[in-house]
């Protein structure tokens, strides 16, 4: 398999019988709304920890059974998608691994995909076919009542097959997220948390980081910073009000990747401290302007637009705090 291969468009989605839900916040009943608007599933059931959880999706809808033990939810599932924070993976699938379907497909949506495989694999009985995946998708609010089926529209899911994965059950799958309105390509579970690390885990790392660093100044200045807060601040506050266990998980599970990121970012941020220290306008003007281009090849490729966003609404956009 080539590092990253883009899977084209085919024709009409052939609906899985039974899909199993483990875990139903954002992405969770994300799924469900667009399964339901593409004809995706037959049956939906879900698991999840708490009754408050299991309650409200039954009441919105989101499954046609909902039940405390995730092994009861997938035991007759033809697809079964992890939706749980990824450092849960293994105590899951251990729970689960005797109840899963024989001819399966096991995938999941967390956004560190070498940790997935070291951590789900071993666990699987033979005749499930285990295919990662992470839908490039999200927005900064959880929990059941805030998915919507627009969330992967226009977006990139990656699949990540291993070498155990069978050829069908990866285009199955690719045909499953093309029904749900995205796009798909496929790459090494390596490529994807180096290109992550860079593209998600970091700048969420940032804006952690930056909006902490504010709220310590804000005790010295009168609130001053949170009263006056500029369109950039805001959005890192957007971005750092996504769910802390999700990332604590994230960066423990693709901490190598984060860190070489990390590396390179704070070489690039001397060089932006020494030019302003030395007064090199020409420097900083030519920074600038390739970040600025950046930002006009996502808008070319339909990955944003350049409207005014000041408090998006995340169906208008797909809300990406992911």
């Amino acid at each position: 398999m080539s590092e990253a291969t883009t899977s084209k468009a085919a024709g009409e989605n052939e609906p899985f019988g039974t899909v199993a839900l483990i875990g139903i916040g954002l992405i969770g009943s994300s799924l469900s709304h667009a399964m339901r608007r593409g004809g995706l599933a037959r049956r939906i059931t879900g698991h999840a920890r708490t009754t408050a959880t299991r309650a409200t999706a039954l009441k919105l809808g989101l499954v046609d059974d909902v039940f405390e033990s995730p092994g009861d939810a997938v035991r007759d599932a033809d697809l079964v998608i992890l939706c749980v924070p990824v450092g849960a993976y293994a105590a899951v699938v251990r729970e689960i691994a005797g109840d899963l379907k024989a001819g399966a497909i096991l995938t999941d949506v967390g956004s560190v995909k070498g940790s997935v495989v070291r951590d789900v694999a071993p666990h699987l009985p033979a005749g499930i076919h285990f295919v990662p995946g992470h839908p490039i998708a999200g927005t900064e609010n959880s929990g059941p009542e805030s998915g919507f089926a627009e969330l992967f529209d226009n977006r990139w899911c990656i699949l990540t097959p291993t070498k155990a994965s069978a050829p069908d059950a990866v285009e199955r799958l690719a045909q499953f997220w093309r029904g749900l309105g995205s796009d798909v390509e496929t790459m090494t579970p390596e490529h994807h948390d180096m290109v992550l690390a860079i593209t998600s885990h970091l700048p969420h790392l940032i804006a952690f980081n930056i909006v902490n660093s504010a709220r310590h100044l804000e005790e010295v200045t009168d609130r001053e910073v949170i009263k006056f807060s500029a369109g950039g601040f805001r959005d890192f506050t957007r971005i750092a009000a996504s769910d802390p266990v999700m990332w604590r998980d994230v960066f423990l599970n693709n901490k190598e990747a984060v860190l070489e990121m990390l590396g390179r970012f704070s070489e690039d941020l001397t060089d932006l401290q020494r030019a302003i220290r030395f007064g090199d306008g020409d420097k900083l003007q030519h920074l600038f302007t390739e970040a600025r281009g950046v930002r006009k090849s996502i808008i070319d490729i339909g990955q944003d637009t350049a409207a005014p966003d000041f408090g998006r609404h995340p169906k208008a956009d797909g809300g990406k705090a992911e």
